[in-house]
């Protein structure tokens, strides 16, 4: 009887130390992921500001060319891309390249800028992935015959 009251209390006791080191690990698990998580959308920002960046520069070299020229580029989007906008948020005549980033905090817009005019359509390319894009100077945008542009379509 004595022999199965020290079993018993042998696991009790080893029961209770595993219950102690759970409870303490628990927290800094918890922690570890919020900061991967973190990590995470932090580095999609970044992705995404370089891709607009590359854009931004090709459209400023295409449009000093004038029009017929065009180049093809190949445009990295990052995870969780919601939305990638040419010159405005609705798609016309503007001087910005803006990907929108699902991160932690709710949708962010990373930008950049050009100095020509740009227009065109890239909602398509949001899925994660390396894209052809063809970047071509117009001496009239198809959104408005009257300025010259940059158009920037997904190939």
């Amino acid at each position: 009887m004595l022999n199965r009251r020290v079993r018993g209390q042998s696991s009790l006791e080893l029961l209770v130390t595993l219950s102690f080191g759970l409870i303490i690990l628990l927290p800094i698990v918890v922690l570890a992921f919020l900061q991967i998580s973190s990590s995470t959308s932090n580095l999609a920002v970044s992705e995404a500001q370089a891709s607009a960046s590359k854009l931004a520069a090709i459209a400023a070299t295409v449009g000093s060319q004038g029009s017929p020229a065009k180049q093809l580029v190949l445009v990295d989007v990052p995870p969780d891309v919601q939305d990638v906008y040419v010159g405005t948020q609705v798609n016309g005549i503007g001087r910005a390249i803006i990907f929108v980033i699902n991160t932690n905090s709710g949708p962010s817009d990373v930008v950049a800028y050009t100095p020509v005019n740009v227009s065109g359509s890239l909602g398509t390319i949001t899925a994660q992935g390396t894209y052809l894009v063809n970047v071509s100077a117009e001496s009239s945008c198809p959104s408005a015959p009257q300025l010259p542009c940059v158009y920037i379509s997904s190939s």
